[in-house]
């Protein structure tokens, strides 16, 4: 499940990409694939990382891969351990939402990139996540859960704030958000209930849109998206004044 346009992101070879919070490392394949790209993938969790360096693995056995260079590690996005200006690209998926100190997040992965290159940021979108919310304490609550809902203006003030600017926006993924409301308001949240009938027979149904793309839920989710997309989405770049 992709996000972000990756024909909006200028991959060429000999980049280096940051994924900063890479989860189990969906986007982080993505850009393996392109063409003389090297990819660091970087999160907290180990279990997600060894699914991510299985992947990436995976890619390069198979020959999917591009030809460049990996390299997954545990780290904290407040504290990323690398040299300013040492990215050309940085994506961050899926995770402000999750971080306390999110201003010292976004200087991070803002320091870490070259100036004139770009990033590309997600978070849940205003209005589904405002309804998750308020049909489970426990979605915002758990240990790793969100801990805020991001207005889009506010989102881009936060990151405009750190040197970067916003070329553009777009919405994604408006047919798993009724997956997230289901799983709310049946209990189904921090892995209880998942097997309620309700979730597994949408669960289903998301795998399945995933893996075969039909037209006529492709076209769905597009009419949707302005509606209920579960996620709002950033395309920024770093002004040449913030280079050292």
């Amino acid at each position: 499940m992709i996000t972000f346009d990756f024909q909006k992101l200028e991959l060429r070879p000999g980049y280096r990409v940051l994924d900063a919070g890479c989860g189990p490392g969906r986007h982080l394949a993505e850009a393996f694939r392109r063409q003389g790209v090297d990819v660091v993938g970087l999160d907290m969790k180990m279990n997600d990382l060894t699914t991510a360096r299985n992947t990436l693995n995976l890619m390069r056995n198979e020959k999917e891969d591009g030809g460049g260079h990996t390299l997954v590690m545990k780290g904290d996005i407040t504290g990323l351990p690398f040299a300013d200006n040492s990215f050309d690209l940085v994506i961050c998926s899926e995770v402000m939402e999750h971080i306390p100190e999110h201003e010292r997040a976004a200087a991070e992965i803002t320091r870490v990139l070259k100036p004139g290159k770009a990033m590309v940021v997600s978070v849940p979108r205003y209005l589904p996540e405002r309804i998750c919310w308020a049909l489970s304490e426990d979605y915002h609550t758990e240990e790793g859960g969100h801990v805020r809902i991001y207005r889009k203006r506010q989102l881009i003030r936060l990151l405009e704030g750190q040197g970067l600017h916003c070329e553009d926006t777009g919405r994604a993924h408006a047919l798993h958000s009724p997956y997230w409301w289901i799983r709310c308001a049946v209990g189904a949240v921090g892995g209880q209930n998942d097997n309620h009938w309700a979730v597994q027979t949408y669960h289903k149904f998301l795998v399945w849109d995933i893996m075969k793309k039909p037209w006529f839920t492709r076209t769905l989710d597009k009419i949707l998206n302005p509606l209920i997309s579960k996620s709002i989405v950033l395309y920024l770049r770093k002004g040449t004044q913030y280079g050292t």
